[in-house]
């Protein structure tokens, strides 16, 4: 373990950016997974690129701004200062290049044994390069943008995370500086001819191949492909807009999203050393003086993994990929043209991405069109493109219904989409609310209100995803459809709050944050606690962050409390040490869908009292946010979800177990083994 590690591990507690360090190699773990095909393989290669390029944007954004502004400050749990952590994460990265590098070349490898080339220019034979000439040529030279920088030709902004080509030219004795790039339309690889094997090659690599045919006349003399990265953590708070916006929120987030383009450069990767020359030339004209330089010898970005498939024949891909999984419609439902009678006789339960979102499509479309439906209320964090949900709450707006939708647009690189949506409902009559004070909405839920004579009832959803079609194919999440009074009136109450700013709203069943969500949670461990060796706690959640829940794990262990914990990412608390954690068990499991799902467990076999939620245990979910929990009230779903939880917990083959010394190890299989999310495939209509 290197000294960054050791410091970013002190007693029980493990530092977030390390944790989440962890957490991406686990995700490059699995493109070197053989129980996954080989073309799902090279598509975790490119989801770890892309989490990391976030990582760097978001994460290490955020530390250089508290950095600057708050020196001083510590991690409250390892007691790192900002400019510590950003030591210990360089001094990780590199390591995590390397990896990234090795798998590339790992995968390159095996492609290349079943018929695909990606072929380096360095290994094109003179027919091949005569191939790439032409191809640059005709296909690539049309599309690139080149600049010889002197005083008529100053330097531009580069953009964030796209790649361009610097170089250092002369002429007649004098030396000068260029730059070029590609449109964003070019294609990123292409197909060379002959051979049987296809051989394909990004166009970086040929804009880079081919540069004297972008700087005619000019030598050469030094080249090299680099990448920025901008800082793009930005706070927004509500004041600012009602002082310089004329109190409209969404104004406010259009500007921050536009100065994205200007923030700091905190990264700088490129494809080679850097000559001298280069490297002062960058720190001088792109305001790279502070950041940090990586080389990436192969590709900045794998995007173009996910493209492969498109290069095997039918015939020879079938053993490359996933079997083909389409999320069912629950056959119980099937044949149900009226949910909201099936909903008013029992609460019905969805397990994405096994079960298919086109229940919860349904449920709206009907309650557009029912006439004993008055309302349609709805939080919103992130959405498809072309929504299905928002088309089915602009046809009940059409049918008379009125429409709330409470859109959160601070929901990190869905911005723009959101203030989009916002304004397609807006422009139809719809009501819509961007909040409560600087508290971001992340809760799932929507609430639908019934006229029926002098009776009024409610259909609620309440879930554990986003209301978004496409991550529900992706994710793994839970849904809650019911009828239960209790849960509806407290779903009309929240959005009647939210209205209202009144975030302190006491309510009959659902735990909401920042008032109740971490209290009740706090108070159900409490009650296990007050068990001792009988007591059990038991939870399923995508991080472990907040402080005051980690230390109230740590005495629910202490007191003999049987604690198991599926944490999918961060996990800030170090299990199995001595008199301190050593009845915490931790697993986390990267598989072929994202674990997105929380559920929270307390009490024995039996005596089960169960919730799902839209929220971690994160300080910034249970006191920074909006969030929901609600309880597991109908005996029927209760049982399928423990059943679920149960099945993941014996995972035994996507699964890694977090040791006392910090590092993930996988489980050895004493007998039969178990992939949760294959076997919930294979039981997608009963879950």
């Amino acid at each position: 373990m290197s000294d960054a590690c050791k410091e970013c591990i002190k007693g029980i507690y493990i530092n977030r950016e390390y944790s989440w360090l962890q957490f991406n190699k686990r995700v490059l773990d699995q493109a070197m997974d053989l129980t996954n095909p080989l073309l799902e393989r090279c598509k975790f290669l490119s989801i770890f690129t892309s989490n990391l390029d976030e990582f760097i944007q978001v994460r290490l954004g955020s530390l250089s701004n508290e950095a600057k502004d708050a020196p001083h400050e510590v991690d409250n749990k390892t007691q790192l200062t900002a400019k510590e952590q950003i030591a210990a994460i360089n001094e990780i990265l590199p390591a995590l290049y390397k990896a990234s590098s090795e798998t590339f070349h790992f995968l390159r490898n095996e492609l290349y044994s079943k018929g695909l080339n990606l072929i380096k220019p360095s290994e094109l034979n003179e027919k091949q390069r005569a191939n790439a000439e032409e191809i640059f040529l005709s296909s690539i030279l049309p599309r690139v943008s080149p600049v010889v920088l002197d005083a008529k030709h100053p330097m531009f902004k580069l953009e964030n995370l796209k790649t361009y080509l610097i170089v250092r030219l002369e002429r007649k004795g004098r030396s000068m500086f260029a730059i070029a790039k590609l449109h964003a339309l070019t294609p990123r690889l292409f197909k060379l001819a002959g051979g049987k094997k296809v051989h394909l090659i990004t166009s970086e690599e040929l804009l880079s191949l081919f540069a004297d045919k972008v700087f005619p006349g000019f030598t050469i003399k030094q080249k090299a492909l680099v990448r920025i990265t901008r800082n793009a953590d930005f706070d927004a708070f509500s004041k600012d807009a009602d002082d310089e916006f004329d109190y409209d929120f969404s104004r406010l987030i259009q500007t921050k999203v536009e100065g994205r383009t200007r923030g700091d450069i905190i990264r700088l990767e490129t494809n080679s050393e850097l000559p001298s020359e280069l490297l002062t030339f960058l720190k001088q004209h792109l305001e790279t003086k502070k950041c940090s330089v990586y080389v990436v010898p192969d590709h900045f970005d794998y995007k173009f993994m996910f493209s492969l498939a498109d290069y095997f024949t039918y015939e020879n891909i079938t053993d490359l990929r996933f079997n083909a999984h389409r999320p069912v419609f629950p056959q119980i439902l099937s044949k149900s043209t009226d949910l909201i009678s099936e909903v008013k006789r029992r609460d019905i339960f969805v397990a994405y991405p096994y079960q298919s979102m086109d229940v919860l499509i349904k449920l709206l479309n009907q309650a557009a069109d029912d006439d004993r439906v008055s309302s349609i209320k709805i939080t919103i964090y992130r959405l498809a493109h072309n929504s299905k949900i928002i088309s089915a709450l602009l046809r009940a707006r059409e049918n008379g219904k009125e429409v709330v939708a409470v859109m959160e647009l601070c929901a990190r690189f869905d911005e723009e989409n959101n203030l989009d949506n916002a304004e397609l409902l807006q422009e139809a009559g719809c009501t819509v609310f961007y909040g409560v004070e600087d508290l971001k909405v992340h809760s799932k839920i929507i609430s639908i209100t019934l006229d029926e004579g002098d009776k009024v009832s409610y259909i609620t959803h309440i879930g554990t995803g986003n209301y978004n079609e496409g991550t529900a194919k992706q994710y793994t999440d839970l849904n809650i459809i019911t009828a239960n009074d209790e849960i509806g009136a407290d779903g009309a109450a929240f959005f009647r709050s939210i209205a209202v700013l009144d975030i302190n709203h006491e309510y009959s069943r659902l735990l909401v944050a920042p008032h109740s969500l971490k209290r009740g949670l706090l108070a159900e461990m409490d009650k296990e606690i007050a068990k001792g060796s009988e007591g059990v706690i038991r939870a399923k959640i995508n991080s472990l962050t907040d402080l005051e829940s980690i230390e109230k794990l740590v005495e629910a262990s202490k007191a003999g409390v049987k604690v198991s914990l599926v944490v999918r990412g961060i996990c800030c608390l170090l299990p199995g040490v001595e008199n301190e954690s050593e009845n915490i068990s931790i697993i986390s499991i990267v598989g072929r869908f994202l674990e997105h799902s929380r559920i929270y467990s307390f009490g024995k076999e039996g005596e089960e009292r169960v919730y799902i939620a839209s929220a971690d245990l994160m300080t910034r979910n249970l006191e920074k946010r909006i969030e929901i929990a609600t309880p597991v009230l109908d005996s029927s779903v209760k049982k399928r979800i423990l059943s679920l939880l149960a099945l993941i917990e014996s995972d035994n083959v996507k699964a890694r177990r977090l040791t006392s010394s910090g590092r993930y190890e996988k489980i050895r299989a004493l007998s039969k083994m178990i992939n949760s999310q294959e076997e919930c495939i294979k039981m997608a209509n009963s879950l």
